[in-house]
């Protein structure tokens, strides 16, 4: 019998890679640019006839399962190339929360978070919005007031299973969430896949690419139970 059980909660890099809905802003502000469509392609494939198999990959920093750094928010913030490797390795702590809007100060407050903690959120967001290419339905993400809360508790990380850990609505709460936890050096975990996965205590493996002076890097997250 294994000793160890795993749970690979990283989506897949494909042709079908997750994208945010867009952000309705108001009239006074402009749009950001559009984003380049990603793609992951095969340019040769021995199964029909070439010698090799290669594929191109075409994407942002912050498609698939990945990491920001504190750069994508923070001016002068550190790069995901000199993030330390603790900070994605380790003891963690999978939380499976119960309301269907927002992860709330309230539901936390009896699992006593404690400084350093990797912390890792299961919603009813698992797997249901990863179905499609751009999921435009409500998901649980976390509020400003919540993020305040863990920043005061000094975690370590956050994860949660969607694209982004704020809402996209009001417009103004998806950046003071990540302010909040970038600002203070806590790295931000989005887009994981719990399904399947029992709340609970872990050890998690994960390393992202190690882009120079990157804002944010794709990875692979294992937990092993």
């Amino acid at each position: 019998m294994a000793k160890y059980q795993y749970f690979d909660v990283t989506l897949p890099l494909n042709e079908m890679i997750r994208v945010l809905p867009e952000m309705k802003l108001p009239p006074n502000l402009k749009p950001p640019p559009a984003n380049p469509p990603s793609s992951v392609y095969r340019i040769q494939d021995v199964n029909k006839g070439d010698p090799v198999t290669m594929a191109r990959l075409e994407l942002i920093s912050h498609d698939g399962t990945h990491i920001d750094a504190p750069l994508h928010f923070i001016p002068g913030g550190s790069t995901i190339d000199v993030m330390p490797i603790e900070t994605t390795n380790g003891p963690c702590h999978v939380i499976e929360i119960k309301d269907e809007k927002d992860i709330t100060v309230k539901e936390l407050e009896p699992y006593k978070i404690k400084a350093g903690e990797r912390i890792l959120f299961k919603t009813k967001n698992s797997p249901h919005v990863y179905d499609v290419r751009q999921y435009n339905g409500p998901y649980v993400a976390i509020t400003p007031e919540t993020a305040d809360y863990l920043v005061a508790r000094k975690i370590r990380l956050v994860g949660l299973d969607y694209l982004t850990v704020g809402h996209m609505e009001p417009t103004d709460a998806i950046n003071k969430v990540h302010k909040a936890f970038l600002g203070n050096g806590i790295y931000i975990l989005e887009a994981l896949n719990l399904d399947g996965v029992p709340a609970g205590k872990y050890e998690m493996m994960c390393l992202t690419l190690r882009i120079e002076n990157g804002d944010a890097g794709p990875c692979r997250v294992i937990l092993r139970k």
